[in-house]
């Protein structure tokens, strides 16, 4: 069989720990045999971005403006503790964080959803898409130590006069943590936000805490509603869907209480937490497929981190059931845009056969270890393998399509 040809490369940004090594084997086993794939490849593996100061990341996030579509797997983003592992230079920043910055946009989360795995909230019978801020926030934060005695002030500058606040008196020690967000960026976010919800024709909810934070979470309350009364409230109504906010307390009851089914805008750390909530109650952290949307480009990856624990059973010799799916999937997604931009019809129809190859081979019983207790289909019984006989599995279920 003729691999499937590319014309641009897709960006190809390699990790860390136990998902490095699976990034190689799917390579290997699912795409190699039948695409002549073709990537510019990035190694933000923690070594290498130590190595580089860091530099190999921004090289990255550049590469994905140029060539428009990126693919990434897991990374390590270090504490104290890896620093003292790796010997590391410094404690370097989220390089999804730096990414995200660079890009800007917003992160569309959705569960990959399998006949035989029924949500741990039983009122959930639709899938609930996450929709993330990826810019600002913590991830673009300023922190500080603070001795007790000190006094801290911000000063805003620029226009002809200072402006100073004082923030806090300290009578014992602490810390300061400061953080921003640019209009433009809130405004992109929303109007990704509301074009995917009439993309996909869902209701979007949207929630944040306006009522404490009045500038800040009411910047966010208060672009949503012009952009949508201005650009896309005939619209939706024309959709028959619903754009509803409510403070972000509320919001997450309300969510509990649905039946799913719609699209929930999260600002940035909202959405990093909820994100995870949804992925697990749908299934597993491995079964969320995440990419991220901007003018500047398309980046897919893995919601989920390294697979620490795994990493270390691999590195002594022992075999790991490590969920590969949401990997794959971030692999299917980078290939079916790459396909629809250059007009590669053989390679979008590859990436969805693979995606469904993918989910048959669960519902056939074959799953990784993680699924096994969730799993729950009359006639057939569980099968826990590892990460690397369930992608041989899923091989030779899409080699007899």
């Amino acid at each position: 069989m003729s691999k499937i040809k590319m014309k641009n490369p897709i960006v190809e940004m390699d990790g860390d720990e136990m998902t490095r090594v699976l990034w190689k084997q799917i390579k290997d086993i699912l795409l190699l045999p039948f695409v002549d794939l073709k990537t510019e490849y990035y190694d933000l593996g923690l070594k290498a971005r130590d190595d580089t100061d860091d530099q190999v990341t921004l090289d990255a996030a550049d590469a994905i403006k140029k060539y428009k579509v990126g693919v990434k797997c897991a990374t390590i983003t270090p504490n104290a503790e890896r620093v003292a592992e790796y010997k590391l230079k410094k404690m370097w920043k989220s390089p999804n964080g730096t990414i995200r910055a660079i890009l800007d946009g917003t992160v569309f989360r959705e569960p990959v959803i399998v006949d035989g795995i029924k949500p741990i909230v039983q009122g959930w019978k639709e899938p609930i898409i996450i929709a993330r801020h990826a810019y600002g926030d913590i991830y673009k934060d300023v922190e500080f130590d603070v001795k007790s005695g000190e006094k801290v002030s911000v000063v805003i500058s620029g226009n002809g006069s200072d402006v100073k606040t004082e923030i806090m008196s300290f009578k014992e020690s602490g810390v300061l943590l400061t953080m921003h967000n640019l209009d433009g960026s809130i405004k992109s976010f929303a109007e990704n936000c509301f074009a995917f919800a009439l993309e996909k024709k869902k209701d979007l909810w949207f929630g944040t805490k306006d009522t404490i934070s009045k500038t800040y979470d009411g910047r966010f309350k208060d672009i949503f509603n012009r952009v949508y009364n201005e650009k896309y409230k005939d619209k939706f109504e024309q959709a028959g869907i619903v754009y509803f906010y409510g403070l972000i307390d509320d919001v997450v009851a309300r969510v509990m209480r649905s039946s799913g089914g719609f699209i929930w805008a999260c600002k940035n750390y909202d959405g990093d937490v909820m994100s995870d909530m949804v992925s697990t109650v749908f299934g597993s952290l491995a079964m969320m497929t995440s990419v991220l949307v901007s003018e500047n480009g398309f980046e897919y990856e893995a919601a989920h981190g390294t697979v620490t624990r795994h990493y270390y059973k691999y590195l002594r010799g022992e075999t790991t059931s490590t969920n590969p799916v949401a990997t794959i999937f971030a692999w299917t997604g980078a290939l079916k845009k790459i396909g629809e931009l250059d007009g590669i019809k053989e390679l979008t129809a590859f990436a969805e056969s693979l995606e469904a190859a993918t989910c048959a081979t669960i519902e056939s019983g074959v799953m990784t270890n993680d699924l096994v207790s969730l799993f729950k289909k009359d006639g057939i019984t569980a099968k826990g393998v590892s990460g690397e006989t369930f992608m041989k599995a899923v091989a030779e279920r899409l080699k007899a399509r």
